[in-house]
């Protein structure tokens, strides 16, 4: 596999992820969309299907990590060298936010006529009406688009739910190739894959939206910082270690707990 492939099939993949994943939360939050209000189910299934996609998009080309998590916990496997590491993150980062862009020009008409809507804009908490801004910054009416963010704000038990989520979705992946004599799954992967992750957001999404993919967070939230959108709001920059550190950790407790259990 060399490092074209690898950059192509992950900035691929990836935008492709989080075009569909993004996508989704777009048409379940705007009023002016046929899919306002379909629910959380409707966001379970719809990033399912944004990973089983972008996975058989990428599979044949760069082995469709799509997930910097899922490559630590590859790296530690023994199944990607640590050599490669950077560029498939690097590669990921860049299609997370190639995507996120995608998804404000899919919806650019509806991201206007939202954030301008006076009830949308009367909604929104100010400053004074926090109890501490620090646990609970102002974030904006449509960053639940582009990134995560916990329904109660406690660090230690956010930063544990996306360990815990993630762990369950990197050994899922990792003991595929336990299957067919250790040849792996095969394309069906990529579907085993995609149901794994409707079923994280279903059972383990509801505390912080289940990120399990530090890119899939810190790509689209760079997008949402720098994209000229009116009336915004913030970015919630406090909370964003939490989708990227709790996954990298996840990948990597996956990836050792694999080698210890499993080979």
């Amino acid at each position: 596999m060399s490092s074209s492939d690898i950059f192509i099939g992950e900035t691929i993949g990836t935008a492709v992820l989080i075009l569909l994943g993004g996508g989704v939360c777009a048409a379940v939050t705007f009023k002016r969309s046929k899919a306002y209000n379909a629910g959380w189910v409707a966001i379970a299934f719809g990033w399912g299907f944004a990973v089983l996609t972008g996975a058989y998009l990428a599979g044949g080309v760069s082995g469709a990590h799509l997930n910097p998590a899922v490559t630590i916990g590859l790296a530690i496997e023994g199944g990607t060298k640590w050599s490669d590491v950077p560029l498939y993150l690097g590669s990921q980062l860049l299609g997370a936010m190639i995507g996120a862009v995608l998804v404000w020009a899919t919806y650019y008409g509806q991201f206007r006529a939202h954030l301008t809507d006076p009830e949308i804009i009367a909604a929104q908490p100010g400053d004074e009406g926090l109890v501490d801004q620090k646990a609970a910054p102002k974030a904006g009416p449509v960053l639940g688009i582009f990134s995560t963010g916990p329904e109660i704000r406690n660090a230690v038990q956010n930063l544990i739910t996306e360990i815990i989520a993630t762990v369950v979705l990197v050994l899922a992946i990792l003991t595929q190739g336990l299957n067919d004599g250790g040849n792996g799954l095969g394309t069906l992967g990529a579907l085993i894959t995609a149901l794994v992750v409707v079923g994280i957001g279903l059972s383990l999404g509801g505390p912080t939206g289940y990120a399990i993919n530090p890119v899939r967070d810190l790509g689209p939230r760079i997008v949402h910082a720098l994209l000229p959108l009116p009336n915004k709001g913030g970015s919630d920059w406090t909370y964003a270690w939490i989708p990227v550190a709790g996954p990298l950790i996840g990948g990597a407790i996956a990836g050792g707990l694999y080698n210890l259990a499993f080979k």
